[in-house]
């Protein structure tokens, strides 16, 4: 086991763990969390023995294998898939004896040396190592081309693939996992999950992304006022448990209030009478014994919301026949041809409409996102745009566009240089940018602070159609969920690619995926994805989609890889078995054609409680009496086509949610 003893840890002069005692049992799987800034790469650095706790003490077996992801990939030669291989320490030394030995003047000695290493390579799955390498970079994302590319072809994101790769090849005991994901796509994602539900080890993670803490942890070790507290179970049962806790505390806090103020009213009253000196005396010495009590601090919660827009044309863009990629230049900058990513696009977005694009990573989602944006021309085809159209665009590399030398205030009034200073200064102090930090140079901000810039800097414009390409990359738990909080309010049209599963779920009302150079609807949610996933990238069924060739009235070309005849063939007679699954299917099919209205219910219920508020305050200011006088004219003739309007449009709104309820209640029968 893992034991933490009365540790504490300084960082210059900050103090990040104080007299922390934990205990962590072998094969746990713990989810490492707190607030940036809380000690939790620290904490790691102790378990590899690189920092040293300035008291208190350590302890875990010697003998345990420890791995853990290299944060610097140096820009080899060596193949990738050697490169993963390497992660087996102990697997090279002996390849590497081997080959000394092998090399020397044949004796008896060298004879039975030469045996014990092929017994030991034997007992390292020496025979099946570029296999399991193999199947560790398919299920990273790499094809078996670029398994035999040099590292020093890879981008930075990929190289840390490599690296995570390592991690996974190496025979460990603990394996420690800081940020696994943020490198990795929906897929990835996913097949790292079940990679790791499956690891024999202690696993300790880092990580900002709760549907992955919930799917693989069974610990939750929270950093918190400098103390580490252990909770059982996953990420969303440490959160009810949190919530519990803080109830529990607010209700003891309130009754020691009142007992102090009680004992303090006492002394007070009594302290100066003879007769009462005695009792006054005792209840001073309680007073002065009772331990004060701290209310358990939540972390101060982070909230904002995207503003209504100012225009709703419909439909916002349509797309037909377009290819979307990129042009070839030569080394003067002139064409020479151009590279199809995603072809014969067929595609309209509809004001309202709330897609979530899936596909693996190179599939071509971020392409059709720049040509949706406009920062990419369509190689061909027709692209219509809507009047009024307003875009909001949050690219992966959002956050290295800002201009690290300047302030937010500076980036803010770039894009609204005639709205005064201290709106500004208002607006970004919602995004939690107070005081000085409003005016200071962004380049010291943690990534998560500026990509909350540059999401602030998308707000203010009030789009109607909102683009993101991974916009919670670097954001930390708490806003990641005032993200999500946000989007599920915008009123606007949505397309995102995420691999924050909890936010496409909450957020989104259909899928596309995007494979093959084509857009394909997804007919299902994020688990029928998954098992899509696993099916495909295993092997263990057909690639063929859910839903494929369902008449589902729609323009985009469904395609199924498997040939008719023999699709026809597979089919069993009808079973048990069988007939569980096409009551699954229906199951399915239903849950599909009521997800976009019960979407749509949500957001009117939203609209409808707002249009509520707003219309109660009107009714409210008309029952003041000074209303009425001569001097408040002008107010009362607003406030009276206030009420009007926003009766209008209860009516209106509330009428819709009838029909989709209808509608809801047809489909359910």
């Amino acid at each position: 086991m893992i034991r933490f003893i009365n540790v504490s840890l300084m960082r210059g002069t900050k103090p990040l763990l104080d007299s922390v005692d934990l205990t962590l049992n072998p094969g746990d799987k713990i989810g490492l969390i707190g607030a940036n800034g809380a000690g939790k790469s620290s904490l790691f650095g102790m378990l590899r023995g690189e920092i040293h706790a300035d008291q208190g003490e350590i302890d875990f077996p010697a003998k345990w294998r420890m791995a853990y992801v290299a944060q610097e990939t140096p820009p080899l030669e060596r193949a990738a898939l050697d490169y993963a291989i390497d992660g087996d320490v102990n697997l090279r030394k002996l390849e590497a004896e081997l080959t000394r030995l092998e090399g020397e003047e044949a004796t008896t000695e060298n004879g039975i040396a030469i045996g014990e290493i092929y017994s030991a390579l034997a007992d390292a799955d020496a025979y099946t190592v570029i296999s399991r390498g193999e199947q560790l970079l398919l299920g990273l994302g790499f094809s078996l081309d670029q398994m035999q590319q040099p590292i020093a072809s890879f981008s930075g994101g990929w190289r840390m693939r490599l690296n995570l790769a390592q991690a996974l090849m190496c025979p460990s005991d603990l394996l420690l996992l800081d940020e696994p994901t943020n490198h990795l796509d929906l897929d990835a994602i996913i097949w790292l999950e079940d990679w790791l539900k499956r690891y024999a080890g202690t696993l300790i993670i880092i990580s900002h992304d709760r549907d992955f803490l919930d799917e693989i942890c069974n610990v939750i070790v929270h950093i918190d006022e400098r103390k580490l507290k252990r909770y059982s179970g996953n990420y969303s049962g440490f959160e009810r448990q949190r919530a519990a806790q803080m109830i529990l505390a607010a209700g003891t806090l309130e009754k020691q209030v009142r007992q102090r103020a009680h004992l303090e009213s006492f002394v007070n009253r009594f302290k100066a009478q003879a007769s009462k000196a005695r009792q006054a005396q005792s209840r001073m010495k309680a007073l002065a014994k009772m331990e004060e009590l701290a209310p358990l601090r939540a972390a101060a919660e982070f909230s904002f919301e995207f503003r209504e827009p100012l225009a709703a044309p419909n439909p916002l863009l349509v797309m037909d026949k377009v290819d979307a990629g990129y042009l070839l230049l030569d080394e003067h900058g002139d064409k020479v041809g151009a590279k199809t990513i995603v072809s014969n696009i067929k595609f309209s977005l509809q004001i309202g409409q709330r897609i979530g694009l899936l596909g693996v990573n190179g599939a071509g989602k971020s392409t059709l996102i720049k040509t949706i944006a406009g920062e990419i021309a369509p190689l061909c085809g027709d692209a219509t745009i809507g009047k009024g159209l307003s875009i909001g665009y949050f690219a992966q590399h959002q956050v290295e566009m800002l201009r690290h030398d300047e302030s937010p205030l500076w980036h803010l009034a770039k894009i609204a240089p005639t709205v005064r200073e201290q709106e500004l200064r208002n607006f970004l102090g919602g995004f939690n940018f107070p005081g000085t930090m409003v005016t200071s140079s962004i380049a010291p901000f943690s990534g998560g602070e500026k990509a909350r810039l540059a999401l602030a800097l998308i707000v203010w414009q009030r789009p109607n159609l909102l683009l993101l390409d991974e916009p919670t990359n670097h954001l930390d738990l708490e806003t990641r969920e005032a993200l999500t909080m946000a989007l599920a309010q915008f009123e606007g049209t949505l397309v995102v690619v995420s691999h924050d599963r909890h936010l496409l779920r909450a957020t989104t009302d259909e899928f596309i995926i995007v494979a093959d150079g084509r857009l394909q609807p997804f007919d299902g949610d994020l688990d029928d994805y998954k098992d899509w996933l696993f099916q495909t990238k295993l092997g263990k069924g057909t690639s063929v989609l859910p839903a494929a060739g369902k008449d589902n009235k729609t323009d985009f070309p469904v395609q199924s890889s498997v040939p008719a005849a023999s699709a026809a063939s597979a089919v069993p007679a009808v079973n048990t078995k069988e007939q569980k699954r096409v009551e699954a299917e229906q199951r399915q099919k239903v849950a599909a054609l009521k997800k976009p209205i019960e979407g749509k219910l949500k957001r009117l219920e939203e609209q409808i409680a707002k249009r509520n508020g707003q219309k109660g305050e009107v009714d409210a200011k008309l029952g003041e009496s000074t209303i009425y006088d001569a001097a408040n004219k002008a107010k009362l003739k607003q406030l009276l086509a206030d009420q009007s309007f926003f009766a209008k449009d209860l009516a209106q709104l509330e009428a819709e949610w009838l029909v989709l309820q209808e509608q809801l209640e047809s489909i359910a029968a």
